[in-house]
């Protein structure tokens, strides 16, 4: 059966936005997850500079709204899926 989560992703003590979003980048491109990274993909960006595109995004938000973000706001999501080996292929997902 399929599942999918989304999970918000916070900055976290100790580390910069930039940081923060090159982690969670790293976690989820895991090669030995993503078939070498064949399984990675993005929306509106660019995957391979997502963290830099994401980053650029926001400060132009910053600039045209002049609101901040705290630091227990949500900096964005990950949206996992899972499948049962077989029940469907990269493509049709």
């Amino acid at each position: 059966m399929a599942t999918t989560r989304i999970m918000p992703l916070h900055i976290g003590k100790g580390r910069t936005e930039s940081q923060a979003v090159s982690d969670i980048i790293d976690y989820v491109s895991n090669p030995q997850k993503t078939d070498n990274g064949r399984l990675v993909t993005g929306f509106a960006c660019d995957s391979r500079v997502a963290d830099a595109e994401f980053l650029l995004s926001k400060r132009e938000y910053i600039s045209t709204t002049g609101r901040v973000h705290g630091a227990d706001d949500v900096l964005a999501y990950h949206v996992r899926q899972s499948f049962v080996p077989g029940e469907i292929t990269p493509e049709e997902a």
